[in-house]
């Protein structure tokens, strides 16, 4: 069986939904009522209140969220009110024993209603409350979600990505209470931030990432869009496409000279994939080797990709073909809970099947130990 036993797989991707006291709980009392509150809405829906502008429970998350029905039909359907969601989205006790069920012994999880990097704080006029909810977000997953079973959830936090010396403060902060990762947008020049390019402006940023060894972990669509051939595509376009996002990302981050000036930094490509990994290098390498201008020679885009980039995959048959190729120790495995790429309750199940190729040594790095070197995550029982 090439996914023993003593295996205990883990996914590098999950996601949780906030409950709706994370805000209320932990912000200043005079920042309440503008902070993050959940309010009722007319047809027994929800949204969250932020500065002043309503966000609907059922458009929270990236556009293809869909959260496992409380009536268990498997249907096509975006949660509106709490109510309609199965209590492992937003409740910790619940959420391990559907990790039991699945076969899944710990999750690193992005959040959802300050979207999966945190980029929702961009949006309002009052800066200092933004940084304070980011601050109150990570106070509760370090200290509630993951301290309620520590050994079952890698920590992921958020950043005020409007302020990279900021940032860096709360990278340096989140790290000493345990955090495990940082939660980044894949591009910011979307968002209306500097591009990877600009080094000097996320230097800060950077350099703590670098200091702290957090990896950077990298949502596809965290640049607030996911690659679409046009404004007529339907949802499935942009999710078949999704492995664009991530390829975009590494390319540009590779050209951009960022990681000759910031070689410790580690990069976790999030839900788009890996059997794109072979051929974007070898098309990299092709192009560094005959551009003229922009290209900087010390180290080649593979090179570069295989020192600082991980990947992750849920369902690729060709990443596990390929895999060497890939890198055995840079490949991942993903769960998406509870949004509708997964697999649950089956996961581990399925995953032993997609992996009847590959060796025992391999398939444990793959579904365990890779992630747990990236993450700095030891085990903690046998």
């Amino acid at each position: 069986m090439p996914l023993a036993d003593d295996v205990q797989l883990i996914s590098v991707d999950d996601h949780v939904i906030e409950p709706p006291n994370v805000w209320s709980d932990r912000l200043p009392a005079a920042m309440r009522e503008a902070g993050p509150r959940i309010v009722d809405q007319p047809g027994h829906t929800q949204a969250w209140s932020y500065q002043g502008d309503l966000y609907p429970l059922h458009l929270q998350g990236s556009p293809r969220t869909r959260v496992f029905r409380t009536d268990g039909t498997g249907e096509d359907f975006h949660a509106r009110h709490y109510d309609d969601m199965v209590p492992g989205c937003y409740d910790v006790k619940a959420r391990v024993a559907a990790m039991d069920t699945d076969g899944v012994h710990a999750g690193l999880n992005f959040p959802t209603f300050p979207r999966f990097a945190g980029t929702r704080f961009l949006e309002g006029k009052d800066r200092d409350l933004a940084l304070e909810c980011v601050r109150a977000y990570n106070d509760w997953i370090l200290d509630e979600w993951t301290g309620s079973a520590p050994d079952r959830f890698i920590s992921a936090v958020i950043t005020p990505v409007w302020d990279p010396q900021a940032a860096a403060e709360e990278i340096r902060r989140t790290a000493a209470k345990g955090a495990k990762a940082i939660s980044m947008t894949e591009n910011p020049a979307p968002l209306g931030l500097p591009s990877w390019w600009n080094i000097e402006h996320w230097a800060p940023f950077l350099d703590a990432a670098e200091e702290t060894g957090l990896p950077l972990c990298m949502h596809i669509g965290t640049s607030g869009e996911l690659v679409v051939p046009s404004k007529d595509s339907s949802e499935a376009v942009s999710i078949a496409l999704c492995g664009l996002n991530s390829m975009s990302a590494a390319a540009e981050i590779i050209f951009s000279g960022m990681l000759l000036k910031f070689p410790g930094l580690k990069i976790a490509l999030a839900e788009g994939g890996s059997g794109w990994v072979p051929y974007l290098l070898e098309r990299m390498d092709y192009t560094w080797e005959r551009t003229r201008v922009d290209v900087h020679r010390e180290l080649s885009p593979t090179e570069l990709f295989n020192r600082n980039f991980w990947s992750c995959f849920i369902d690729d048959r060709f990443a596990l073909a390929t895999y060497e190729h890939i890198g055995t120790d840079k490949l991942m495995w993903e769960g998406d809970y509870p949004h509708n790429d997964s697999q649950w309750p089956d996961s581990r199940k399925l995953l032993t099947k997609a992996m009847a190729d590959v060796p025992d040594d391999d398939a444990a790095k793959i579904a365990e130990t890779n992630a747990r070197e990236l993450f700095n995550f030891p085990r903690t029982t046998a």
